[in-house]
Order: C-alpha cells, then sequence, then structure tokens
C-alpha cells in the first residue's frame, strides 16, 4: 500500500503551502505585466530611445491638432459674399 497519509510517509515537508488569494492575484499580475513589457521589447536594441521617440511622436501630432483647430479650421475656403 502506499503512503496516503502525511503523518506515515514525511509528507509533510513536501506539502506545498498556497499564498493567500490576494498574494496570488499580485504575483500573476506582475508576471502579466512583465510579459507585456518583454514582448513590447523583443527585437529592441534601446527601448529607451523607442519610447522617447513615440513620445516625441505624440507631441508633434498634438501640436498639429492644436494649430489646425486654431489656425480657423476652415480648410483654406474662402467665401466671399456680395
Amino acid at each position: 500500500m502506499g503512503m496516503c497519509l502525511p503523518c506515515l510517509g514525511g509528507a509533510v515537508e513536501e506539502a506545498v503551502d498556497t499564498p493567500d488569494p490576494e498574494t496570488r492575484r499580485r504575483q500573476l499580475a506582475a508576471a502579466a505585466e512583465k510579459r507585456q513589457t518583454e514582448t513590447a521589447h523583443r527585437g529592441v536594441k534601446n527601448p529607451a530611445a523607442v519610447e522617447r521617440k513615440r513620445k516625441k511622436q505624440e507631441e508633434i501630432e498634438k501640436q498639429e491638432i492644436s494649430a489646425s483647430v486654431s489656425g480657423g479650421g476652415g480648410g483654406g475656403l474662402r467665401w466671399q459674399v456680395g
């Protein structure tokens, strides 16, 4: 017969202590974030430079949008009355 009771075979030392649900949730969230970061930077030698370029591009787009809105917004068409 096999040892099915922990007190008979020393299985207490081998038992895995599972963390509480909140700790487990935090561990899973951290692992998911790490996977996302690794996936986003896969094949990129300098991720910081890529991030700087992305932010600079966003700033340029914001400036273009604000310039088009405040610059008349008519698309260059003019109407003559009279």
